[in-house]
């Protein structure tokens, strides 16, 4: 099996570029479905506190054939457990259901500014970081005013901004602003959300439809 494309981040490490999201996943089911993505040749499993099935990836992680340094494994912090005691805390946790001793990216989920707590949040992801605790971190959700604000009093730019992204909602002025800061662009519901309405749009299946003729041809 090839190996799989990766992108540099701006703190050195790689991350492959495609991952497998495990939202809406009961725990029970991820094991056998993080072995059946791992199959067809994913690498990243991104999951999250939120998502409350943590410990099944790490099951699943567990029963895999596979050296842990192929597997890239993220995971985003819940909003409410913002705040940088809180956040030691919290990264305690998702390690134990994990069953990892190292994360390869770990995630604000969302800036939740009403609550003013994503940057003593990142002063905790910072200090993780140095004690070699997680790899890479970054932030979801978060516009260019909220990531500033955090470079600002910190001097750490994450190495990720995880967003919507699709031709649907294209956000075009937050990714010039991420390109030009050198932040990576990691894109969820790349088929346009629920339903999947991308998959229904004429354009889109005409340009599927070519380039699988074109595959065949090839």
């Amino acid at each position: 099996m090839t190996q799989p494309t990766t992108i540099t981040l701006n703190d050195g490490h790689t991350i492959p570029q495609l991952g497998f999201g495990v939202w809406r996943l009961p725990n029970e089911d991820t094991p056998a479905i993080i072995k059946a993505a791992v199959d067809a040749g994913y690498r990243h499993i991104d999951t999250a506190q939120g998502y409350d099935n943590e410990e099944g990836v790490g099951t699943g992680i567990g029963q895999l054939d596979i050296p842990r340094d192929e597997l890239f494994i993220t995971s985003k912090e819940r909003t409410g457990d913002q705040g940088y005691e809180s956040t030691l805390k919290s990264f305690d946790g998702t390690m134990k259901r994990l069953m990892l001793e190292t994360l390869d990216l770990f995630l604000i989920h969302w800036p939740a500014p009403r609550h003013d707590r994503y940057v003593e949040t990142w002063k905790a992801f910072v200090d993780l970081q140095k004690q070699g605790r997680v790899r890479s971190i970054g932030v979801s959700n978060f516009l260019p005013e909220h990531i500033e604000r955090i470079i600002k009093e910190t001097g750490v730019r994450p190495a990720v901004n995880q967003i919507e992204l699709h031709p649907y909602y294209q956000q075009r002025e937050t990714r010039e602003w991420l390109k030009a800061h050198d932040i990576a662009v990691e894109c969820y519901s790349p088929i346009g959300g629920e339903g999947a309405a991308l998959l229904k749009n004429p354009v889109i299946q005409d340009i599927a439809g070519l380039s699988t003729a074109l595959l065949h041809r090839w």
